[in-house]
């Protein structure tokens, strides 16, 4: 007999004690959180905690929007990890928990106790998970690292634009928010690994690495082949012809024939069905061969008529989208059907809108708590958790240990 009530979140019961701040790491846990996991997250109180707290256009005193998309669901606890006492909290904590995440720079896991190794005694089924700009090995280990400079030394720059522009970046993070779906996926790998074995382990997870294996078809046509990439206008795919953005009446349309019936479906519906049986246009090849005049040919075509249109008539034919605004995008339909936007009641800045995981299984996207101030969960987490006194945390946060 089936069970008819809810299940729980697949990771509901995990508990990661997260030393990240910023956009990767927190991007991670917050999938984490997203899928049941207990996030603690630890702040440092004498730098002010996560800097996204103070990254505008939406400051609320320590608290901003930028911090809030990345820390809904989760819990805040003030340590300082360079004080003894401060040290000793977070090792009572690790004896508790699941999972050490840290998205520090590449040496500063070792120089602060967060590897496997250094937390092995305390809890032989600790994972620690670390994700850096460029990894815990190698010549730039110590150096910090950015999505922006990912893009640039990966090549994504390069082939980004339009032919003869300046190397582009693409508009969102995508390289720190693919960093974050790794560490996520390793992190949990190892923890299944620890539940049959009782033994953790270290995952060590970079920026650079994740944007190189990112270049997949790109690299293995690099590696073994004369073949060179190139920008291509208006987004066209590399060698996939027709699939890339055509100029309509009112806007663009993203086209993308990927697959040959595709490409039929597109010409009877544009009223060209000469083109099919044109040698110049009768398989991936042969269109390859004669882009440009295929280009030039289908783009008087799509300014005749609306996206709207175009849209309507490619409707489960040919692989189609409008080209979005972020506004139009949080608001396309197929989106809201997938409960992809929550509200949030902030404290200070009433309901707040967000995206949730991408990731929808029973129980998933129900941490809909708003992120938490710097500390908020302090002497909540070392009562109930660690059994201390008030006088005991009272003589902790005296100390500068914890706030």
């Amino acid at each position: 007999m089936i069970d008819a009530q809810r299940k729980k979140a697949p990771l509901d019961g995990v508990r990661i004690l997260a030393v990240s701040q910023f956009g990767a790491g927190p991007f991670a846990t917050l999938n984490l959180a997203d899928l049941g996991a207990e996030v603690i997250k630890i702040e440092d109180p004498a730098s002010g905690g996560d800097v996204t707290r103070y990254v505008p256009p939406v400051i609320d005193k320590a608290d901003s929007l930028y911090f809030q998309a990345f820390n809904r669901g989760k819990k805040s606890i003030g340590i300082n990890l360079k004080d003894p006492d401060g040290i000793s909290v977070f090792h009572q904590l690790v004896k508790l928990s699941d999972a050490v995440f840290n998205n520090l720079r590449g040496d500063l896991p070792a120089s602060l106790g967060l590897t496997y190794d250094q937390l092995k005694h305390l809890n032989p089924a600790i994972v620690t998970c670390s994700l850096s700009g460029f990894g815990r090995t190698g010549p730039r280990t110590q150096e910090p690292g950015y999505d922006p400079i990912m893009q640039a030394m990966a090549g994504y720059m390069s082939i980004t634009g339009e032919p003869g522009g300046p190397p582009g970046k693409a508009g969102v993070s995508i390289i720190d928010f693919a960093g974050g779906y790794a560490a996520a996926l390793g992190l949990v790998s190892a923890l299944l690994e620890t539940r049959s074995t009782g033994v953790g382990r270290d995952v060590d997870v970079s920026l650079l690495d994740t944007a190189i294996s990112m270049l997949t078809y790109f690299a293995s046509w690099q590696l073994n082949s004369n073949w060179e990439p190139t920008r291509a206008p208006n987004s066209s795919h590399q060698t996939l012809v027709p699939a890339q953005n055509f100029q309509t009446s009112d806007g663009w349309i993203a086209i993308f024939c990927g697959k040959e019936h595709f490409w039929r479906n597109l010409a009877e519906i544009i009223g060209m069905p000469d083109l099919i049986e044109d040698e110049r246009f009768n398989s991936f090849g042969s269109r390859y061969d004669n882009r440009k005049e295929l280009v030039e040919i289908l783009s008087n075509q799509f300014v005749e008529k609306s996206t709207a249109e175009w849209l309507k008539q490619f409707k489960g034919k040919v692989p189609s989208g409008p080209v979005n605004t972020i506004e139009q995008a949080l608001s396309e339909e197929q989106v809201h059907a997938r409960g992809m936007v929550a509200n949030v009641n902030h404290p200070s800045l009433g309901i707040i809108k967000q995206v949730v995981s991408s990731i929808v299984t029973d129980g998933s996207n129900q941490a809909l708590a708003p992120g938490p101030a710097l500390g908020e969960n302090t002497d909540d987490l070392l009562s109930d958790l660690l059994s201390l006194s008030p006088d005991q945390i009272k003589k902790l946060r005296d100390q500068g240990a914890v706030s």
